[in-house]
Parts: structure tokens; C-alpha cells; sequence
């Protein structure tokens, strides 16, 4: 399968895809040569709904304009705007402070917390 780059119309990395035995295996070009690996079908499956769903959300952050909330109006799934994706986990009102937990794409938590009227900026509002 060939794909070409969106921005230069010049063909991107290719990417191929081939049952071998009772595994499945993907390849992957790169600039620097080609990727390889051999996983289970279900592993597959569950690879091409991951990248299905990180697509959908690099999609919508991508389309979405930051959006500034106060801290005590935060919801589950916000996630914040900055350079890495940060999502409210949960949020907790406690009189004027607001606990919040976030976690990372990578699955790490922590807690903090902000005065109610804190202003923060959010790439996306959580659903």
C-alpha cells in the first residue's frame, strides 16, 4: 500500500500489511528503512483500533480551538492544552480549591490542585 505526503503530494512511507502463517505481519517504511514485526490477529485488531482512535483524536484537536475554562468547571476527558496531551481523570470541588487528576497519554496520574476560578486552557472539552 502507497500513500502520499498531504503537504508535498511526494509519496510518504509505505506501509504494508500480510498474513504469514497464523500471525500477521506489518511493515513500515521509514526515512531511515523499514520496520517489520509479525503479532497475533487479535494483537492486530487491537492495533488498528488504537491507531483508529488516535487518529479520530488527532482529527479533533487539530480542527478544535483552544477553549479557556475555569477550574471549577472542568469535566472528565478535558484535555489541556500544551505540548503534551494531558486529560482530566476526575474532578473534586472542595470549597474554593479544586482537586483535579489528570492522566497522561502515556498512563501516568497526579493530582493537583487549582483555585475554583483558576483559568485553564483546554485543546479539546471532554464529552
Amino acid at each position: 500500500m502507497k500513500s502520499v505526503n498531504e503537504d508535498s503530494g511526494e509519496p510518504a512511507e509505505r506501509l504494508g500489511v500480510t498474513p504469514v502463517g497464523a500471525g500477521v505481519e506489518i511493515r513500515l517504511g521509514t526515512p531511515t528503512g523499514e520496520l517489520s514485526m509479525v503479532c497475533t490477529p487479535e494483537r492486530a485488531r487491537e492495533l488498528a483500533a488504537a491507531l483508529g482512535l488516535a487518529a479520530d483524536e488527532a482529527d479533533s484537536v487539530r480542527t478544535a480551538d483552544p477553549v479557556t475554562v475555569r477550574a471549577d468547571e472542568l469535566r472528565r476527558g478535558d484535555v489541556r492544552d500544551g505540548d503534551r496531551a494531558m486529560t482530566v481523570d476526575g474532578v473534586r470541588a472542595d470549597g474554593p480549591t479544586v482537586h483535579v487528576t489528570w492522566k497522561s497519554g502515556a498512563g501516568r496520574s497526579w493530582n493537583q490542585l487549582y483555585d475554583a476560578d483558576a483559568r485553564i486552557t483546554l485543546r479539546r472539552r471532554g464529552r
